[in-house]
């Protein structure tokens, strides 16, 4: 997420004398005047406290710490710690206060300082100082993940107990402030006693945080339990206030969703936001005591991309001509109607349901824009052409995109023997990983497809802590992958399809995308300085993106489907870009 304009009570900018509880995009926030807010609007300010919210979870854990990079960490450990600002629900660019009391943004954008709220505690009484907040940032760089989205911070300097200064590399990246924002605090005493630190040492350690809850109970692969903190120190504040509203929150873990689906129709659980059409359309029935609702909750969030990512770091992915044959193979509009009971749209861009998304033709402006870039020819040869996601409507429809692929795959040398497609007695063939079934009778349905065009796709179905390990060092030919989008690209992108991260475990650069046009691109859009100039940009590295066709793209749904028990009340004003069981209450 980016943001590049901080407000100081309606201004613009914060000058360094200044300090604001607040940090906009565009100068304003709906929540900007301190003497009226006493609640976000989608929050219940009088709900009641107590009760427990059973939640669930698939497959296991091995940790604790949900910063590090290696092992599965535990559901809901979120819960625990407090950032130094939080995002609003109800608007797409602000941030208010919750561990820092206010943000000052240096008038040439090369600095910023958070005071932290005297009133900040860790749940253990102490304190939240500078040093924590310096601490929490050090910590944080030791995952290659953060220390590449954190590369445009040079480093902080600790004013006094209270103030953190933060420094920035660049005076374009306006988003910085709002990155850091978003920082998770770590109590220093805690992890750093007789000159030794304890952080990340052991997976298992007990985490100790500054959130409204903590970690109660744990048992590896079956539960882990938060308890409400009844002293969380901002309890009151008007960023949380109407939150957090059971005294416990439960997470139970589940082998896979078929056994998850059963225990929430015999409510072992309360709550599930269901993710399969056949089980939204067919399973809730099966209940014998149907006194839970469901609900589809429209929502104006992007949906990003979801679909079949191929590893462009492997044979035969790093050829195009096979890219654009398999997406041809793949017939969405067949599967939404006889899979999905056609309650899915297609996804046709990495910034998919958003003002974010590429149109079909290039304007001059981005035309411009490749040129600075130094795109290539033939690319900008590729690139004037309108760019249209296949589609089959028809069986005929089909069968033409099958004739089309395989043309492509005759031009990248393949030969069809025996119903297999060789290159130099290579037959082309591949795995699909898989760790949710949901996707199998999807996958199932591809390649009886790709198996017309000599194509054998193997579907290798792997429990969640073997899928995350595999997916994290891009051992993989094709994965069901997600790539999620704000409301506001920024930083974030790098992360995504930067070249640094193609090579860095852990990432979602899932494709291994090393390119100097889409770096170049990414740029350009971190350090866009107009929202006119960041919406050219980004759909332009949008077209970029999809003329490489890495992915097979699914589909997605413009709401979201909740299953949930009656034992549960949520508040009447629903956030317009977000869901959150921490706004729920026990009726």
């Amino acid at each position: 997420m980016r943001f590049w304009a901080f407000a100081l009570w309606g201004l613009g900018l914060v000058g360094l004398a200044y300090g604001a509880p607040f940090i906009s995009l565009d100068g304003q926030a709906k929540y900007s005047d301190t003497s009226s807010f006493r609640a976000f609007d989608y929050a219940n300010a009088n709900a009641k406290k107590g009760g427990v919210l059973k939640a669930h979870a698939l497959g296991s854990f091995d940790s604790l710490n949900p910063f590090a990079l290696q092992g599965q960490s535990a559901a809901g450990l979120e819960l625990i710690y407090d950032t130094l600002m939080v995002q609003s629900m109800d608007e797409p660019y602000a941030q208010y206060a919750l561990v820092a009391s206010d943000v000052v943004v240096s008038p040439s954008y090369d600095s910023v300082i958070f005071t932290i709220d005297s009133r900040a505690r860790f749940s253990d009484g102490v304190a939240i100082s500078a040093q924590d907040v310096g601490f929490s940032f050090d910590m944080m760089l030791q995952n290659p993940l953060y220390k590449q989205y954190y590369a445009d911070i040079t480093g902080y300097e600790i004013l006094d107990s209270r103030k953190i200064r933060f420094k920035f590399a660049t005076k374009d990246n306006r988003e910085l402030p709002l990155i850091l924002g978003q920082l998770s605090i770590l109590p220093r005493h805690y992890y750093m006693q007789d000159g030794q630190n304890s952080y990340g040492k052991s997976p298992l350690q007990i985490p100790l945080g500054s959130g409204a809850y903590t970690l109660a109970r744990y048992e590896v692969g079956k539960l882990v339990e938060y308890k409400r903190d009844k002293n969380y120190w901002a309890r009151d504040l008007p960023s949380r206030k109407g939150q957090f509203n059971f005294d416990i929150v439960r997470y139970e873990y589940y082998r896979d969703d078929t056994a998850a689906m059963q225990a929430f129709l015999g409510h072992k659980y309360d709550y599930r936001l269901e993710s399969a059409a056949k089980v939204w359309a067919r399973a809730y029935k099966q209940s014998k005591d149907p006194t839970f609702r469901k609900l589809e909750i429209p929502h104006s969030l992007p949906s990003g991309m979801q679909g079949f990512f191929m590893n462009l770091r492997k044979e035969p992915f790093d050829n195009p001509l096979v890219r654009r044959a398999l997406l041809l193979a793949f017939n969405f509009e067949w599967s939404n109607e006889n899979l999905f009971f056609s309650q899915y749209q297609r996804t046709t861009s990495f910034f998919n349901h958003s003002i974010f998304a590429s149109t079909p033709a290039l304007s001059k402006t981005q035309q411009e824009l490749l040129r600075a870039c130094k795109v290539d020819s033939s690319s900008m040869d590729r690139l004037y052409k309108p760019y249209i996601v296949p589609s089959a409507p028809s069986l005929q429809a089909e069968r033409e995109n099958l004739k089309l692929a395989r043309d492509l795959l005759e031009q990248a040398g393949y030969v069809v023997q025996n119903n297999q497609a060789y290159k130099n007695g290579i037959p082309l063939r591949f795995s699909l990983l898989l760790d949710n079934p949901a996707f199998e009778r999807l996958a199932i349905r591809y390649g009886r497809n790709l198996k017309l065009l000599g194509i054998t796709m193997e579907i290798q179905k792997l429990d969640s802590s073997q899928y995350t390990n595999r997916v994290k060092s891009f051992d993989y030919d094709m994965i069901v992958g997600i790539i999620p989008q704000s409301l506001s690209p920024g930083n974030e992108q790098r992360y995504f399809f930067g070249s640094v991260s193609a090579d860095t475990q852990g990432s979602r650069n899932y494709s291994g995308v090393k390119s100097a046009l889409v770096d170049c691109l990414i740029d350009r859009l971190i350090n866009a300085r107009s929202r006119d100039e960041l919406v050219l940009t980004t759909r332009t590295l949008d077209r970029v993106l999809l003329d490489m066709d890495m992915v097979v793209p699914h589909y997605f749904l413009p709401s979201f489907r909740l299953a949930i028990w009656d034992n549960i009340a949520m508040p009447k004003v629903q956030p317009l870009y977000d869901m959150s069981p921490m706004l729920w209450w026990a009726r």
